[in-house]
């Protein structure tokens, strides 16, 4: 029996060739989850198609590489060719490209690194009334004021009604009014996102005209709510040479131009209910002079386009 086994022990040693290093056993494909855990928890961020990788292997200076993920989420690596590595960590995809390197075996024990140096998905688009619209660089999800914040801020006609869209055009989309209260904006929690769109949209604009001590466009920022008393109170009320009387409420409705008589002393004696006012309303109070009175329709939309913005607080 001892003889038999000693044979069989001859007959293995004939077998492997003088001078070549014995292959090790292949490891199991990496499935896109580090052997540890600690590593995947670092990780906040997976590589995605338009990522920029730097590909390094330890004592191998040639296969240096900076490769761009394709659309495909491979990589086109020398040697070892097209390799997966969309939704991976780095450390993920280390282990992956360095199964190819050994598979392939062209090299034996590849120790591979993977640095993502650009992100396709590390900024935020934020469009709208921001002093700076355009690209905003981020690295990690950040709150919505943060962002904002980045873009250099609301502009004074900004609605507080933003939207965000999740991840680009197929993403969920949500809609966050943010307070003009202080604690409340400050205490929002919601996160925007790398790869996220914020949109700042235009708010309402409600126009007080006429004999009035501040004539203007006023923006309606309380919730997109203001009737026509809050209107008139913000131009500071109406002149003693006002006629209160042929208040004339300017609307569009269906792309026609109404004009609907207001009446206003009423309204502020609480004879006549408030009147809810809508984006691009014109109020005009005419003087007491009939020629103003008279007034068109048209001049008093000239009128409108011409006049100063006021944000209100």
């Amino acid at each position: 029996m001892l003889a038999r086994r000693l044979a069989a022990a001859c007959a293995l040693l004939a077998c492997i060739p003088l001078g070549f290093a014995q292959t090790p056993s292949p490891q199991p494909a990496a499935t896109g989850v580090p052997s540890s855990t600690t590593a995947t928890a670092r990780e906040s961020l997976l590589i995605g198609p338009g990522d920029l990788l730097h590909v390094s292997i330890l004592r191998e200076p040639e296969l240096d590489q900076h490769v761009r993920v394709l659309d495909s989420g491979d990589v086109v690596l020398a040697l070892a060719g097209d390799v997966s590595v969309q939704g991976l960590t780095p450390a993920a995809a280390a282990l992956r490209i360095a199964d190819r390197y050994r598979e392939g075996q062209f090299l034996l024990h590849p120790a591979v690194t993977v640095f993502v140096e650009e992100f396709a998905g590390e900024t935020v688009t934020v469009l709208g009334q921001v002093q700076h619209p355009g690209s905003v660089h981020l690295d990690s999800p950040r709150t919505l004021i943060d962002v904002l914040a980045l873009a250099g801020g609301l502009t004074e006609v900004a609605d507080r009604h933003i939207v965000i869209q999740r991840g680009g055009p197929g993403g969920e989309r949500m809609h966050v009014f943010l307070s003009n209260g202080a604690d409340a904006a400050l205490n929002a929690n919601l996160l925007v996102r790398p790869g996220d769109t914020v949109l700042v949209p235009k708010a309402g604009i409600v126009y007080v005209l006429g004999d009035v001590a501040h004539p203007g466009g006023y923006v309606m920022q309380n919730d997109s709510r203001m009737s026509v008393l809050q209107a008139i109170a913000l131009a500071s009320g109406a002149s003693k040479t006002a006629s209160e009387k042929h208040v004339r409420l300017v609307r569009n409705v269906d792309g026609i131009t109404q004009s609907i008589s207001l009446p206003l002393r009423d309204m502020e004696r609480g004879r006549d209910p408030d009147v809810p006012l809508q984006a691009n309303d014109i109020l005009y109070v005419p003087f007491s002079l009939a020629r103003n009175i008279s007034l068109g329709i048209a001049d008093i939309t000239a009128a409108a386009s011409s006049a100063l913005i006021y944000a209100t607080h």
